[in-house]
């Protein structure tokens, strides 16, 4: 059956300018959750939904070879990476990522996250202006290599931060903000290359069993050690997600101030209202529109016919905010997860499906618990004013976030 269409000869500018109202644009105007378009002149499929979202993330069914335009690819995961992987090779690099989403390793990195964080606190205590955007994500840059077994020195955490920023940053963009992070990754894989170098020649003091460690010893299926570049591709795609979560840190604390009673709330330190908190800024949260695959195994849905190579982008932003999966969808009510049982395919903030045999996000639990430390520290930790500024999000902006970067003043210690 033929698939419902936009419209358009090629909708690249449309994308460019509705950002992540895109698709679900053209699902409302179509009364459809799957339809067919033209952008950067390829066909492609849209499809948005829970059961979109199940189709998409079948075992097998999709492969992320050739899904994602060069520019972002090389910004977001790069050649050789287990994003690219397929069957058994995609399965055993994935094992070497959830082996160091353990429990204890997760407490390690949300712990260096808090220290890294207090340390901050006579510091913000002094200055009149603090862009929380930028500091969570010198905050989390330091974390995240401390956890990973990486020495920063002082001297170079700025330039870090910025490089490991400006990839996620610019991964959805086009112009000065693309080629600024494809400029600044070049450094910065030459510098990871160095460190696994360092740590095969055993000339440095990487703690064993650290995350640097087990990705520069890793051997894949084969029996061989990765090549030092995708070793280096592999460990970046450790250090950049996470300090990517800054922009959810930013969103929950954009929550907080626009709902304060959530705020009084978490204050009672109830660990079920903290965990519902973080699911809905997880939900409602613009971090990326969609995910893109290329049918593998060819199926057939809503009386389509998907072949082999076709070009498939599944909806985040309208999924997670799709009225027969949530009522209200787009009211901010944490209580909503209150009860409710675990679903694999709503919400997909980070991807769906299994963590281990699928493409989804092996770095959701670190996120998660990365945002469960921040907002207690923003709740508990410290008091501050929010002065009046520039709040909105363009949605036309990839990755979306608060013009100005949430700004606050006044900071108080309060322990």
């Amino acid at each position: 059956m033929p698939l419902p269409r936009d419209g358009a000869l090629d909708s690249t500018l449309a994308m460019l300018s509705e950002g992540y109202a895109f698709i679900p644009n053209r699902c409302r105007r179509l009364d459809t959750d799957i339809f067919a378009t033209r952008l950067m002149l390829r066909p492609a499929i849209c499809m948005s939904g829970e059961e979109a979202a199940r189709i998409f993330y079948h075992p097998g069914r999709f492969t992320r070879r050739g899904a994602l335009p060069p520019t972002v690819l090389r910004l977001l995961q790069d050649k050789g990476s287990v994003a690219t992987l397929d069957g058994g090779a995609h399965l055993h690099r994935k094992r070497m990522f959830m082996s160091l989403m353990t429990p204890d390793s997760i407490a390690r990195l949300a712990a260096a996250m808090e220290a890294a964080w207090r340390a901050c606190l006579p510091d913000w205590q002094r200055r009149e202006r603090i862009v929380l955007l930028d500091e969570a994500h010198a905050i989390l840059c330091r974390a995240a290599c401390d956890w990973a077994g990486i020495r920063l020195a002082d001297s170079e955490a700025e330039a870090r931060t910025r490089e490991l920023a400006a990839m996620y940053q610019g991964a959805g963009a086009v112009g000065p903000r693309l080629l600024r992070g494809l400029l600044l990754r070049r450094r910065t894989e030459r510098w990871a290359r160095d460190l696994v170098k360092g740590v095969r020649a055993r000339n440095d003091a990487t703690p064993p069993g650290s995350p640097l460690d087990i990705v520069a010893r890793h051997l894949d299926p084969d029996g061989k050690p990765l090549d030092s570049r995708i070793a280096a591709v592999e460990l970046l795609n450790l250090l950049r997600p996470t300090v990517a979560v800054a922009l959810y840190i930013t969103f929950a604390a954009l929550a907080l101030h626009e709902h304060p009673a959530e705020r009084d709330a978490l204050r009672s330190g109830d660990e079920a209202a903290l965990d519902a908190f973080v699911q809905e800024v997880r939900r409602l949260s613009p971090f990326f529109p969609a995910v893109a695959g290329r049918v593998q195994e060819p199926f057939d849905w809503r009386g389509h016919r998907f072949a082999r190579g076709d070009w498939v982008l599944l909806d985040i932003y309208g999924s997670n905010r799709d009225p027969r999966s949530w009522t209200d969808p787009e009211a901010f009510r944490p209580a909503r997860f209150h009860g409710r049982s675990d679903n694999a395919f709503a919400p997909i903030p980070q991807g769906g499906g299994d963590h281990l045999a699928g493409h989804r996000c092996a770095g959701e639990w670190a996120t998660i618990a990365l945002m469960r430390r921040a907002v207690r520290l923003l709740t508990g930790a410290m008091r501050y004013d929010v002065p009046e500024q520039d709040l909105r999000v363009d949605l036309a902006r990839m990755p979306a976030q608060p013009a100005s970067g949430f700004v606050i003043r006044g900071v108080q210690p309060l322990d």
